[in-house]
Order: C-alpha cells, then sequence, then structure tokens
C-alpha cells in the first residue's frame, strides 16, 4: 500500500473569461471546480492505475465533504485529521490567449495538536506500507520539518517519495528519500539560481542527491523528463497531445513514477510512467488527473535515452 499525505488541501476553481481585465466587469465562459491538493491528486492516479492507496492529511470541518465524496468516487479510501475552518479557495483565471491569473487563498492554521495527531497515525500504519508520498505545501502554523517529522516516522526500509521545494524539500532529505520530483521552476528556487542547460540541470539534480536523495525525477514540462541517481542519468521526450490543462501534470508523474518504484522498477521505466501520466493528465481538461487508458496508449509510445 501507498499512502499519500496532504499537508493543504484547496479548492482549485478554474474559471475561463475572453479577455480578464482589471478593474472592468468580466464575463465567464466557463467555470470548474476541483476538490484538490497535491497528495490528493496523486491518489487518485494511484487508484486509476488500479494501486493499492491510502489518502490521509488534513481536512475542514466546513466544506471537507465535498473532498470525502470525490475520493468516494474515485475509490480511494482515507482518514483525515479534522480541523474548523473552511478549506482554502484558489482562482484560476485563463484567457482566450491561455493566459493563466492566479488568485491564491490562505489556508486555516493547524495546530501543533493536529500535526502530532496526523504523524501518531501515519506511526500507526507504517509497517503496512510499501510506500509513502508527501507533497505540498504547508497549511498556516505549520513548520518546514514538518516534512521531517512525518518522513522520520516511517520506516526507513519504506519507499519515500517527495514533492516540494525550498526548506520543506531540504527537511525531508535529511531523512534519506528515494525520489523527490521538482519540476524545473521549483528546482532553480530551491538552489536560488537558475538553471540553463542540460548540464546546469543535472549538477542541480546532483546537489539534492548529495543531500539525501537516491532518485530526482525532474519534470521539464512538454520536454518531458530526466531522472538521475547522480551516476547515470536519462531523458525521456514527451509526445505531442492535444493540451486542455496542464494542472495536475505533476501529479499524475509523481503517481506513476511511485507506482513503479514500490514494484522495483528501475529508472528508466520510473521515467517512463512518470511522463506517460503527467502527458496523459493534461489531455483531460474534465479532470485534474490522468485516465488509465490514456496513459496507457502513450506509454507505449515512449523511448529514453541515456544523457
Amino acid at each position: 500500500m501507498i499512502v499519500t499525505v496532504c499537508p493543504s488541501p484547496c479548492i482549485d476553481v478554474n474559471i475561463e473569461v475572453d479577455s480578464l481585465s482589471v478593474g472592468m466587469s468580466n464575463k465567464i465562459i466557463s467555470k470548474k471546480t476541483f476538490y484538490t491538493g497535491k497528495a490528493l491528486n496523486v491518489a487518485i492516479g494511484l487508484a486509476r492505475l488500479k494501486e493499492d492507496v491510502f489518502a490521509t492529511g488534513f481536512m475542514y470541518e466546513e466544506n471537507g465533504v465535498q473532498f470525502e465524496r470525490e475520493l468516494h468516487r474515485e475509490g480511494v479510501p482515507y482518514r483525515f485529521i479534522w480541523s474548523e475552518g473552511r478549506v482554502r479557495e484558489n482562482y484560476k483565471f485563463i484567457d482566450h490567449r491561455s493566459m493563466l491569473t492566479e488568485v491564491d487563498d490562505i489556508s486555516p492554521c493547524v495546530g501543533r495538536e493536529k500535526q502530532n495527531e496526523l504523524i501518531s497515525f501515519i506511526s500507526s500504519i507504517s509497517q503496512k506500507l510499501d510506500g509513502i508520498v508527501l507533497s505540498g505545501g504547508l497549511a498556516k502554523g505549520m513548520r518546514p520539518d514538518f516534512y521531517s517529522d512525518v518522513l522520520n516516522a516511517v520506516p526507513s526500509n519504506k519507499v519515500k517519495i517527495v514533492d516540494t521545494e525550498g526548506e520543506r524539500l531540504m527537511q525531508a532529505l535529511k531523512c534519506g528519500v528515494k525520489l523527490v520530483k521538482p519540476n524545473l521552476d521549483e528546482l532553480e528556487r530551491t538552489l536560488k539560481r537558475a538553471l540553463n542547460s542540460k548540464e546546469d540541470m543535472l549538477r542541480g539534480c546532483r546537489e539534492i542527491l548529495d543531500k539525501g536523495a537516491q532518485y530526482v525525477l525532474l519534470s521539464l514540462g512538454k520536454k518531458g523528463a530526466i531522472i538521475t541517481d547522480g551516476n547515470k542519468s536519462y531523458h525521456c521526450k514527451s509526445v505531442n497531445v492535444a493540451k486542455n490543462s496542464t494542472v495536475g501534470a505533476g501529479d499524475g508523474m509523481v503517481a506513476a513514477a511511485a507506482g513503479a518504484l514500490v514494484k522495483g522498477a528501475d529508472m528508466k521505466d520510473v521515467l517512463r510512467c512518470g511522463v506517460a501520466a503527467g502527458t496523459a493528465a493534461v489531455t483531460s481538461p474534465e479532470s485534474i488527473s490522468f485516465k488509465k487508458d490514456k496513459y496507457e496508449e502513450i506509454l507505449s509510445s515512449l523511448t529514453v535515452e541515456e544523457i
């Protein structure tokens, strides 16, 4: 079983407008609402791949029932640590030029008592796990070392996968992580410098490896992804597909990579699976996750080259 841990769920409201004009009235063309959070998206992706998955994290009493309905619909078992308040709502405005404008809400505060409750729960099920995925930002009132607290609650022989950046990532690396999955922007922000060439990117990945990761899976958007263990490095180019939304593509990549890693796949297969799922996710405007048949179609067409 793979458990996914979501410290900060959110409601994403995607609004399409013809042209977003500040200070003026704007008419909505279409509106989609997604009950999400990076680790919850990963859980749904794993469920669609028919993997044994369990979701946990923090949830809020005023509107958290919508998340329960979504996970029920996707067949994902779960247990949340409940707190007072509302799940934050993030608004994404997309105009006719595909220009994205985001307005992000502030999450409710999660106190130390609730944090300890979640860590204790994860510890209580840790022996049953094959792997754990911890991803995303943190709720208000939480420190970056929450990442290390969670991962330290899981035995070192379990597959630990992290998708975050900055100090949260640095804290996670102290615990020995099997795989981290930054995208290029996240890696640059973490290292506080631009990575302009493939050689720069690999050097940046090696810095993360030196701090405690076994593999770095670096997402490059439409250019695919790179995976490296510091000795060997591989690139998988994505295929051309109709891009409807990039929301959830990274989480799809993490889901498929996690499933492959837990089964003992090698680096090349982990990379192919991740790129296939990330690519499939951008073709599904009605869902944040990917469809299994599209994933399998893309997976069969991908090739990996050593770099």
